[in-house]
């Protein structure tokens, strides 16, 4: 609620309250007129650019500008051991390169059944009627391979799902996954 305030009227200052005497018209005027500034044109920023040493693979050096802030960068891969670069290097044409043992790490893991299998053993390619038994018996065993029903990764992924682990509700809390395994046990 407002306060009751005395019921007269304002009165402008007097003159010699004020510190600054009121403009005229003709100040006024002269304020109004349009002035235009130039313009500001933007300029994009040139980054700072460092000095940087390259190592290649074979140990030569270079020196460049960049703006990484590295000192030293040292490739893995460059035009000294790539065969883009080198094509007759024979160390550098290996097809089936094995970095870091990983795919030896990978056939120890999962065997050989992922690899690809050549066909090339048929039975006109044998000779005596042992060898022709033999390579039958190959056939045979390639033709029960290829009817396995974990031929393909999704397969064999979806292989784990079983019928009677089937919960629509999201799983069992770990105290009720305890006690079916001790079920399980006796």
């Amino acid at each position: 609620m407002a306060p009751n305030l005395p019921a007269c009227p304002l009165l402008p200052p007097s003159p010699s309250l004020l510190r600054h005497s009121i403009p005229t018209p003709i100040k006024l005027q002269f304020l109004k007129q349009q002035t235009r500034n130039a313009t500001y044109v933007l300029r994009h920023r040139r980054p700072y650019q460092f000095t940087q040493l390259v190592q290649l693979s074979d140990g030569s050096t270079y020196t460049c500008r960049t703006t990484s802030p590295l000192s030293l960068y040292k490739s893995a891969k460059d035009s000294r051991n790539h065969t883009l670069w080198q094509p007759s290097d024979k160390s550098l044409r290996n097809i089936e390169v094995d970095e870091a043992g990983k795919l030896a790490a990978f056939r120890e893991r999962f065997g050989r059944g992922w690899d690809m299998s050549d066909n090339t053993t048929t039975t006109e390619e044998s000779t005596t009627p042992e060898m022709k038994a033999e390579a039958k018996a190959v056939v045979e065993e390639k033709k029960e391979e290829e009817i396995d029903p974990f031929d393909s990764l999704v397969d064999l992924i979806s292989g784990y799902a079983t019928a009677d682990n089937k919960n629509t509700k999201g799983g069992l809390s770990a105290k009720d996954q305890a006690k079916k395994d001790k079920a399980k046990k006796k």
